[in-house]
Order: structure tokens, then sequence, then C-alpha cells
């Protein structure tokens, strides 16, 4: 039975973390166990930036975006040194367990500290929800809305100028955000790095579209494609109509989390803490069928996730 727990995150960082770092302390908390914030990731581990937390540590943070823990990359805890030197400080510091926010890297550093004799939960913490264990991961929908709202706003001036915005959304190499956030915005196309794109049919859509009277247009582009300003550069080119690239970037990252982000945040966050009051550790917390679960890391970490096709035939089927 664990008596004094850990909490970091780690990777690059997600709106909606901080209220699963509230939600592990407090729950920790009502358990009667003594909770540790470790700074910066396992590189905070490793380096001993370790605070103590209480209910006040964790006070009004929910509704921050970003991480009150910082996040940092290891390249040390990739190693089986760096993992001993990791297990090693969770001993000296009493440490039952640790709960760990991240992406899929993260996770390999929790099954190492647990394959140590130190079990740790793992938390999906990314925007880009491309984590195949889990429906959803923390940050996601918080950086659809922002993105969403940006392009509504490109839109704006695309309109007032007779222009093709071609704008690319976060992702790294997933095109979940792209597809849902087109789809939102009603995009004239959507180019991922699971499909295929044919650019010349977008051009010909575009062109027989004008045809209709509609002069201003949208392609919705995942950073993962990686030729946003080639795509924009041949979109001009072929339908002559003026195109302009916007790159998003890590704006999407950040602000406020959305209701379902701190709702499932908290609710990942306290899935963890019961887990780890069992002694169990080695997992990786999930959604399946919009209900909270938790799966081995090796198995979450050798599953795979299928892209959105339903919505990019829907998208397709219904811009112009």
């Amino acid at each position: 039975m664990a008596k004094k727990i850990g909490v970091l995150t780690s990777g690059g960082d997600a709106p909606g973390m901080n209220a699963a770092v509230r939600a592990v302390c407090r729950a920790a908390l009502a358990r009667g166990m003594e909770v540790v914030g470790i700074k910066r990731g396992y590189n905070g581990l490793l380096n001993g930036e370790i605070i103590e937390m209480n209910a006040r540590t964790v006070s009004n943070i929910i509704q921050r975006g970003g991480t009150c823990l910082y996040t940092a990359r290891c390249p040390e805890f990739r190693n089986k040194e760096g993992v001993q030197k990791g297990a090693d400080k969770c001993r000296e510091i009493g440490l039952d367990g640790i709960v760990v926010i991240g992406g899929d890297g993260s996770f390999r550093g929790a099954a190492d500290l647990s394959a140590m004799g130190i079990p740790c939960i793992g938390l999906p913490g990314t925007i880009d929800n491309d984590i195949s264990c889990t429906e959803y991961t923390i940050g996601y929908d918080t950086a659809m809305n922002t993105a969403m709202e940006m392009i509504d706003k490109i839109r704006d001036t695309a309109q007032s100028h007779d222009r093709c915005s071609v704008v690319e959304v976060m992702g790294r190499n997933a095109g979940y955000i792209a597809i849902n956030v087109g789809l939102a915005v009603g995009a004239e196309a959507v180019i991922t790095p699971e499909e295929d794109y044919d650019l010349d049919a977008i051009c010909a859509k575009m062109q027989k579209v004008m045809k209709s009277g509609k002069t201003h247009f949208l392609i919705v582009v995942a950073e993962g494609v990686g030729k946003t300003e080639e795509i924009t550069k041949l979109i001009q080119e072929k339908t002559g109509v003026e195109t302009r690239a916007t790159i998003l970037g890590h704006v999407q990252r950040g602000g406020s989390p959305t209701v379902r982000d701190r709702v499932i945040a908290t609710q990942m966050g306290y899935h963890a803490v019961e887990l780890l009051e069992k002694g169990i550790g080695n997992r990786v917390v999930g959604m399946r069928d919009n209900k909270i679960y938790d799966v081995d890391i090796q198995e979450a970490l050798s599953m795979t996730k299928p892209f959105e096709d339903e919505l990019y035939a829907i998208l397709n089927d219904t811009a112009f």
C-alpha cells in the first residue's frame, strides 16, 4: 500500500496537465498519503528537484494551461544507468510510486522504473491525441478549440481578400487535430500524414466551386506533412487564387483548458491514485468507450490507433 507518491509531467506541455496534477495531489492527500512534486520530468527526478505538496500547493491551478511542475526532455533516462539512478533517488526519498503525465516516451520511462521496483502509472498528456491505448488525451480538446478559433479569424481575412488560406496545425505525425478542426471550420480540404492527397484534385475542386460564386478557401494541413509552404505556392500557381500560409505553432499548446480537458484530467488523475493505493504499477490510464480504464504499459505501447476515416469522408463530401 502506497504511503508516499510523486507526480511529474514529461514531454510537451498540454492544457489540463495542471488539473491532473491537482487531482493526483488531492486524491492522495484524501487517502492519507504524502505527495511530492517532481519538477522538470525525469530530469528533475535525477537532479533531485523535489517539492513537498499539500492541498494549497495545487490551489488555483485547475484553470491554468501549461504545467506548474514544468517539463523537460531527459536523454539520460533512455539508458539503464539513468533509470537505475532514478529508481535509487525514489528509494532515497521514500517514494512508493509515481504518476507520470506525458506521452509514449514518458511511458517507456515509467515502464522501466516499474521494472526496477518503483510502481508507475502513466496518464496520457499530449495535444496530439496520438497515444494508441486511449481514445482521448489530456489537452486535445483545448488545442482543437484554440486552432478552430484562430482559423475562424483567418477566414475573415481570406473572405475579405478573396484568398485561399493554408493553415498548418499541430499534431506532429498525427492528423487528428487537422481532420477535426478542418471539419469544424468547413475547410475545403484537409491534408494529413495518414491519408494520401492529390493536390491537383484539390485545385480542380476549388476551380469548380469558384464557378458557383465561391471566392475564398481554407485548406488545413497537419504539421507532420511538412510541406505547408510548398503546398501554398503550388495552389496559387495551379488556381490563380492568391494563397497565403499560416503556421499556428505552439500557441495551440497554451491557454486555459476546456471543461472536457479539466474533467477528464481529473478523472484520470484520481484513477491513477486508486491504482497506486493498491500497490499497482506499470499501468497507463486511458479512455475506452468514453470510460476511464487502465492497461499494462507494454500492451499500451504495442497498440495501434485507427485514423478518423469516417470524418475524412464526411469532410470531402460536404466541402464545396
